[in-house]
């Protein structure tokens, strides 16, 4: 049985659409479009990812993961991360930021 599509699972030659059972927060996750809140988020390369709330204005947050899975979640919808990003920091896992209402400019 593969994947083929958002909704879709194959087995042999027949797809068949079945719905989609996205996961709490708390419930373990692979990547963070199996979360209703959008972050699949572990606490260090060893520990196993759990959903996870996205972050609220002066929490620590990241940007868009490429591999679906977070140290820190990104920031809830209105909110930018403010951090300053190298490669370095992405090598070592250390390219934190803080939300802020980007409309806001006293919350920077």
């Amino acid at each position: 049985m593969r994947l083929c599509g958002v909704s879709w699972v194959c087995g042999g030659c027949v797809c068949e659409l079945i719905p989609l059972l996205l996961q709490d927060t708390g419930e373990l996750c692979l990547q963070s479009a199996q979360c209703k809140s959008g972050c699949c988020q572990r606490d260090s390369g060893l520990s196993l990812a759990r959903c996870s709330p996205k972050a609220a204005e002066t929490q620590d947050c990241s940007r868009k993961s490429l591999y679906g899975v977070y140290y820190k979640c990104p920031c809830e919808s209105g909110l930018s991360c403010d951090a300053d990003w190298s490669i370095v920091g992405s090598i070592t896992n250390t390219d934190y930021g803080v939300c802020y209402d980007k409309r806001d400019p006293t919350s920077r």
